[in-house]
């Protein structure tokens, strides 16, 4: 092997132990006291590589650049010149104290790739001095050098990746929190001016307010399948689907069965409410939510069926309430994944107001009850714009055994399918008879 003093062992074995270790030279110098004598200096470049290099550093204070991230990067030095004299990692002590101060950098704003690329530029400018003098027998020393470095890098980035996940953690449970404080004081009435100043936000002209009710994804039912994991993940896409297509402005109160979820729309109140122009609006921008919906159900891979109203902040309970039951009548009647107001169900939920003319209603399709297959073909010929053929291919039937059908119907009930005039209390028959059996089984 070529070299000064060059090392004739391998790095630090299992037991923490470097036996026989030979600090590498270069240009005729033991590298830990090239580190070490050069620190000051080492850390001021790295201070400036930094604002040079990562201009989100810039946004921190002078001081904190002269003081604190400039005594750290000297212990930083530090930590790697004991390394390259014995051969052994650094404390324990050291790196908690890089995941300190990632957790810092994370308190202050800062994003992840730019903390992380602060230790890489460290490193990278630490090299460079060491190795400025390198001469062309300072091979084999200069390979165990970038060695090291790569080792205490690695360790670093890991510290700090950590580190700056705890520090946003915090931050990020007290936003949650908050709003979910928003949340709960505005659905139940109470004090959400108070909650709205905990959580940061200004209260919108009105809210969207969705009750919604999540399909399973296949996954929770796969054999050998975690369910609550499957039932987590399929939430998680949900949610984040959701906060994309609403810019993160979304309350929500959701498991993987459902929930409650508050979109603001409008803007907000307040002294420059003047300049809100055409923005001003009365209703939310209901095909926009629609289609957001259906991105996070798509994301999250299970059908989503939505219940919606609007209120202004002081009027979310009754809206809330009336979200429920709009999905409620929803579910009971088949509707389709999606979102769904009382516009789309106004026939359905009058018809589950419990009533003596909703007895009566039901009441016409009770012949019908026991024959079983007489009540589909009517589901379906109604669903189908009563058109046979189509009836007669979702049924698998031939067309003249939907015509027959159609005639028992009218035989047994009186109201004839055929007929435009009883169309219309068919429809009703049909949406009495199923709120009546729904608030039975309910």
């Amino acid at each position: 092997m070529t070299g000064h003093n060059a090392p004739d062992c391998t790095p630090p074995n299992a037991t923490g132990r470097t036996p026989h270790w030979r600090v590498p030279v270069i240009g005729g110098l033991p590298a830990d006291q090239r580190l070490l004598g050069g620190s000051r200096e080492l850390a001021e470049t790295v201070a400036s590589a930094l604002l040079e290099r990562v201009p989100v550093y810039r946004r921190l204070p002078r001081e904190q650049l002269a003081g604190e991230l400039t005594r750290d990067t000297e212990r930083r030095i530090r930590a790697l010149a004991h390394t390259v004299r014995t051969g052994l990692p650094a404390s324990a002590e050291e790196f908690a104290a890089v995941r300190e101060s990632a957790a810092r950098r994370a308190e202050e704003g800062l994003p992840l790739d730019a903390v992380l690329l602060a230790h890489h530029l460290g490193l990278e400018v630490c090299w460079e001095f060491a190795t400025r003098y390198a001469r062309d027998g300072d091979t084999a020393d200069l390979l165990v050098l970038n060695r090291l470095l790569l080792d205490q890098l690695r360790q670093a980035a890991t510290a700090a990746g950590a580190g700056f996940l705890e520090g946003r953690r915090p931050a990020a449970d007290r936003r949650g929190a908050a709003r979910r404080s928003l949340l709960g004081a505005l659905l139940a009435g109470t004090s959400y001016d108070e909650a709205a100043d905990r959580a940061g936000l200004r209260l919108p002209a009105g809210y969207a307010v969705l009750c919604l009710s999540v399909a399973d994804h296949p996954d929770e039912h796969a054999p050998g399948v975690d369910q609550g994991i499957a039932a987590r993940r399929k939430l998680h896409r949900f949610e984040a689907e959701l906060d994309h297509r609403t810019r993160q402005s979304a309350l929500t109160a959701l498991t993987p069965t459902g929930g409650m979820v508050l979109i603001p729309f409008g803007p907000s109140p307040g002294p420059d409410k003047e300049d809100a122009g055409e923005d001003d609006t009365d209703e939310p921008p209901w095909p926009l939510l629609a289609a957001a919906l259906a991105a996070a159900a798509r994301a999250a891979g299970a059908p989503v069926l939505v219940g919606a109203a609007s209120a202004g902040p002081a009027e979310v309970p009754a809206a809330a309430a009336l979200a429920y039951e709009v999905l409620d009548v929803a579910r009971a009647f088949g509707r389709p994944p999606g979102l769904h107001r009382l516009d789309d169900v106004l026939l359905e939920y009058q018809l589950t107001r419990p009533s003596q003319a909703r007895s009566r209603l039901a009441a016409l399709l009770e012949p019908l009850a026991g024959a079983g297959e007489l009540l589909i073909t009517l589901h379906t010929h109604l669903a189908g714009g009563l058109n046979r053929r189509h009836t007669a291919s979702a049924l698998h039937l031939h067309p003249n055994t939907v015509d027959y059908r159609l005639r028992r119907i009218a035989a047994l009930t009186g109201l004839d399918p055929s007929r435009p005039a009883d169309v219309p209390r068919i429809t009703a028959a049909i949406a009495a008879r199923t709120a009546e059996q729904s608030s039975l089984s309910g």
